[in-house]
């Protein structure tokens, strides 16, 4: 946008070169009418000087009539009727005048013999060139005055004003509509900002301002879409932590509630009446069994704190060593049929906290599993890392539930979770486990078929899988 001041300074340049121009074309056109009217008037004086002499000689000196008859002659016999004569004798008495004739005595008082003299001077709207000059006819010395009618110059000059003062409002209005127009398509970047800033204040945060230009503008909008969608994301990530909180009080809640209303109930039938030894068997019996899946929800829900919070350790690790680990774990679960897979290989990991993973997930296949099913653990190494598998041909998984299962208390069949006392904790850990290792779960799954549920701890430049060794099956 131009500042006012450059515009002012520009308007006042141009009109006073305007004006300048305009004064300069009359002074010039003026400076010609006075050489003109100098130029007759020495003609006059010469043409009276001659016409003087042929004036038959009766008297030794230039009679006055004959001065006013000369001087009438001069007169009507001139081409131009705008010219106007005046003659004074040596005393500056008027001898002969014309009619129209009527300046002052001005001038006539400053001229002499040595000395042409001129003025402009103003009767009522016309402007006139006054000349003197004194002429030599006889031995009398007289003085010649002409009139010149220079209205026109003037008028000239009155017009060229008048025009100039349009073009220049003209010049003004059309300079300050182009200005409101430049002015407008400069900023138009800047108002879209504001109403972009202004939307987005109000809570639109999905509103972008529109780039019209590819100047540092357009660049800074550019800037000001990108922070807007740092923003949104961040506050869709906001608003996702928030519902998933609210959710998480919500199942926290729903699954205190249920075993301890069971134990509460069983527990004040044991305390308010004598039952058989039967019954009290299985009273007890399901007040130890809520009890410890409380148990084990609160130390599930401790780990997953303690996660976040912890800095882990990194080391190198034995691949062998973890499904050794599993198969210690899992020797007494007779009822499954396990098949181990694995590469040789040094991982570099925290080993209990890949171990705690590698539990859940053999354990959540297990719970998914039919006895007398088999379930295989993998391990093998990958140009991205080395990848962990654990497959099994349980009940499976829903493609619409899967982005779901590592949330915490989130069950696919909850009644088949509870009754082996699942609360929806362990995959939820084994994310935040994963997320410190710079890997996630990766899960195929097909329901009746089974599931598949993976991931690789990556191989970050060559360093994390040092040695690969030979394929061991159990």
């Amino acid at each position: 946008m131009f500042p006012p001041q450059a515009t002012s300074a520009g308007l006042s340049r141009t009109g006073f070169s305007g004006f300048y121009f305009v004064n300069y074309v009359f002074e010039t056109a003026l400076d010609r009418e006075v050489g003109q009217a100098l130029d007759e008037n020495s003609i006059l004086r010469f043409a009276f000087e001659t016409a003087a002499l042929n004036v038959p000689a009766k008297y030794d000196v230039l009679q006055d009539h004959t001065i006013e008859q000369v001087a009438s002659n001069m007169e009507t016999g001139s081409h131009d009727s705008s010219r106007l004569l005046r003659l004074s004798d040596e005393e500056k008495n008027v001898l002969y005048i014309s009619s129209g004739f009527e300046a002052d005595n001005g001038l006539l008082d400053q001229t002499d013999e040595n000395t042409k003299t001129y003025r402009v001077i103003r009767q009522e709207d016309s402007y006139y060139i006054q000349t003197g000059i004194t002429v030599n006819a006889l031995d009398r010395i007289l003085y010649l005055e002409t009139l010149k009618d220079v209205s026109e110059v003037f008028r000239e000059r009155h017009l060229g004003f008048s025009v100039y003062r349009r073009v220049t409002i003209l010049m003004l209005v059309f300079g300050t509509v182009l200005m409101l127009v430049i002015s407008s398509w400069l900023t138009k970047p800047i108002r879209l900002l504001t109403r972009a800033t202004k939307r987005m204040a109000a809570g639109d945060y999905g509103y972008r301002a529109r780039q019209i230009s590819n100047d540092e503008l357009g660049q800074l909008t550019t800037d000001f879409n990108h922070m807007a969608n740092v923003l949104e994301e961040n506050s869709n990530k906001l608003e996702e932590e928030i519902q998933a909180r609210e959710d998480f009080v919500a199942a926290f809640a729903h699954e205190l509630k249920t075993p301890l209303t069971a134990i509460i109930g069983y527990a004040d039938m044991l305390r308010s009446r004598k039952l058989d030894e039967e019954k009290s068997f299985l009273s007890a019996n399901y007040i130890y069994t809520e009890g410890k899946r409380l148990e084990a929800m609160s130390l599930r829900l401790l780990d997953i704190i303690v996660t976040k919070k912890e800095e882990v350790q990194f080391q190198l690790v034995p691949a062998a060593s973890l499904f050794e680990y599993l198969k210690d774990m899992f020797a007494s679960h007779t009822e499954m049929e396990f098949h181990f897979q694995y590469e040789s290989c040094m991982v570099r990991a925290e080993a209990n906290l890949i171990k705690s993973v590698l539990v859940n997930l053999l354990d959540n296949a297990c719970k998914a599993s039919e006895p007398g099913s088999p379930i295989e653990v993998r391990g093998k190494l990958t140009e991205r890392g080395y990848r962990f598998e654990v497959k099994d041909v349980g009940v499976g998984i829903p493609r619409e539930e899967q982005k779901n299962i590592t949330k915490a208390f989130y069950m696919v069949d909850k009644s088949r979770s509870r009754s082996k006392n699942g609360a929806g904790l362990g995959l939820a850990l084994c994310a935040e486990i994963l997320l410190l290792h710079g890997s996630k779960l990766e899960i195929e799954s097909e329901p009746g078929k089974g599931s598949c549920i993976s991931f690789v701890l990556p191989d970050k430049g060559g360093s994390l899988c040092l040695r690969r060794g030979a394929v061991f099956r159990h």
